[in-house]
C-alpha cells in the first residue's frame, strides 16, 4: 500500500526536442518518485500512450499542433483530460500551463484536490517580447495572473523576478521554488579540444546559443552580437543548438551576411550537449522573458560563463559567473567582450561554483514542500 501522494502533473508545450520545461518535468518527477510518491505526468502528443518511465508514469493524450509553434502540441480536449484526471484520482495536481490548462484549477477545487500552478514564464515579459507596450503588457498580464491566482491553491515561481508580477497584484498564495541542474552529467570534464576545433580556428572565440529558436527567445540577437563583434575586429564563431520556427530565417540571414554560424538543430544526446557547452568560451542567453534559464545554468555547470539579458531573471541566477547585457547587438557584444577579458581559469571556476548552488535535490525538496508532502509526515497515511 502506497504511503506517498499521487501527484498528477499536467503540461503543454512539451515535445521530444523541447528544452527547459521537459528537463524540469523529468527531474522533478524522478525526485518525487525517489521520495516515495506516485508522480503521473499528462502531456499532449500525436496519439494515446501510457508508459512507465524514470520520472514515473507518463500518459500522452492526443493534442493539436499549435500553428506557427514549430511542433508544440496542446491538450484541447477538456473532456478527455477530465476523464483521465478522474480515473487517476490525484492527491495533488501540478499544472505547467497557465493559459489553456487554467480550467483544471476549478476541476481540482470541485474534487477537493490541492492544486498548484507553476509559472514557468513571465507573462509581462512574453507580451513585451511580442510587441505590446509596457503598460498594456502589465494590464493584460495582471488580468491573466489574477485569474490564475484565484483558480489555484498555490502559484509557484522559480525566481523572485518571476514572482514579481504576482506580487504586483497582491497574490497571497505565492510560493517560490527554484529549479536545478544536473551537476553530475553537466561538468567541466566534458571540455574537449576536438569539439572546439570543429567549429572554431585556434585562438578564435567560440560562442554557443542553446535555445529554442522561437520569437520570445530572441535567438536573432546571438547573430546580432556575432556581427557586431566581427565589425569590431573580434573574429568569433557561433554554434546554435536548438530547433524552432525561426531556424530557416536565421540560417538564411547567416548565409547572406557570411557569418560563421553552425546550426546543429536539437542536440538530443546529453553528453554531446555537455561537450559543446564545456568547450565554448561564452554561452549566450538573449531571451528577455526567461524566468530561470536552465540552458544558462547548464552552461555554468560545464564551467562556461554566460552573457544574459538584463530584462530577464538570469542576472540574479548567474551572479558573478556571467555578464549582464542590454538587449541590443552592442549590449551583447560588450558582455561577450567583458567575459573574454576575464582570466579563463578563474572565470570557469566561478561558473562551476555558481551552478553548484542549484542541485536538483534542493529543487525537489522545495516543490514537495509546495505540495505539503514531507515523506516523514506521510508514513502512516492509509
Amino acid at each position: 500500500m502506497s504511503t506517498g501522494l499521487r501527484i498528477v502533473r499536467l503540461a503543454n508545450f512539451v515535445t521530444p526536442v523541447s528544452g527547459g520545461l521537459r528537463t524540469a518535468l523529468h527531474h522533478l518527477g524522478a525526485g518525487y518518485l525517489a521520495a516515495g510518491h506516485d508522480p503521473v505526468l499528462i502531456v499532449p502528443g500525436p496519439d494515446h500512450r501510457d508508459e512507465t518511465t524514470a520520472q514515473g508514469r507518463v500518459i500522452t493524450l492526443p493534442g493539436r499542433v499549435l500553428p506557427g509553434s514549430g511542433g508544440y502540441r496542446v491538450l484541447t480536449d477538456r473532456r478527455a483530460v477530465a476523464r483521465t484526471l478522474a480515473a487517476l484520482a490525484p492527491d495533488r495536481l501540478e499544472v505547467s500551463d497557465r493559459t489553456t490548462l487554467r480550467w483544471t484549477g476549478r476541476w481540482a477545487r470541485r474534487h477537493g484536490v490541492r492544486a498548484a500552478m507553476v509559472s514557468h514564464e513571465n507573462a509581462t515579459g512574453l507580451l513585451r517580447a511580442h510587441g505590446l507596450p509596457q503598460r498594456a503588457a502589465e494590464l493584460l498580464a495582471d488580468r491573466v495572473n489574477s485569474g490564475t491566482a484565484q483558480a489555484y491553491d498555490a502559484v509557484v515561481c522559480t525566481t523572485a523576478w518571476a514572482a514579481e508580477e504576482f506580487r504586483r497584484i497582491g497574490a497571497r498564495n505565492l510560493l517560490e521554488a527554484p529549479l536545478g541542474v544536473d551537476l553530475d552529467q553537466l561538468h567541466p570534464r566534458w571540455r574537449d579540444p576536438a569539439v572546439r576545433a570543429r567549429y572554431a580556428a585556434p585562438g578564435q572565440p567560440l560562442l554557443v546559443l542553446c535555445s529554442r529558436l522561437s520569437p520570445e527567445k530572441r535567438p536573432e540577437r546571438a547573430l546580432d552580437a556575432l556581427a557586431e563583434l566581427r565589425r569590431r575586429g573580434q573574429q568569433a564563431a557561433l554554434v546554435v543548438a536548438g530547433a524552432g520556427p525561426l531556424r530557416e530565417r536565421l540560417e538564411a540571414r547567416a548565409r547572406r551576411a557570411d557569418l560563421p554560424v553552425h546550426f546543429l538543430g536539437h542536440v538530443a544526446e546529453r553528453e554531446s550537449l555537455a561537450a559543446l557547452l564545456a568547450s565554448a568560451d561564452v554561452v549566450l542567453a538573449p531571451g528577455p522573458a526567461e524566468t530561470f534559464g536552465l540552458a544558462a545554468l547548464e552552461a555554468l555547470a560545464c564551467g562556461t560563463p554566460v552573457a544574459v539579458s538584463r530584462s530577464s531573471a538570469l542576472p540574479a541566477v548567474v551572479g558573478r559567473a556571467g555578464a549582464v547585457a542590454e538587449d541590443t547587438a552592442a549590449g551583447f557584444a560588450d558582455a561577450v567582450a567583458a567575459l573574454l577579458a576575464r582570466p579563463e581559469q578563474g572565470s570557469r571556476a566561478t561558473a562551476r561554483d555558481r551552478a553548484q548552488a542549484f542541485g536538483w535535490s534542493a529543487a525537489v525538496t522545495a516543490f514537495l514542500a509546495v505540495h505539503e508532502a514531507d515523506p516523514a509526515e506521510l508514513a502512516g497515511r492509509p
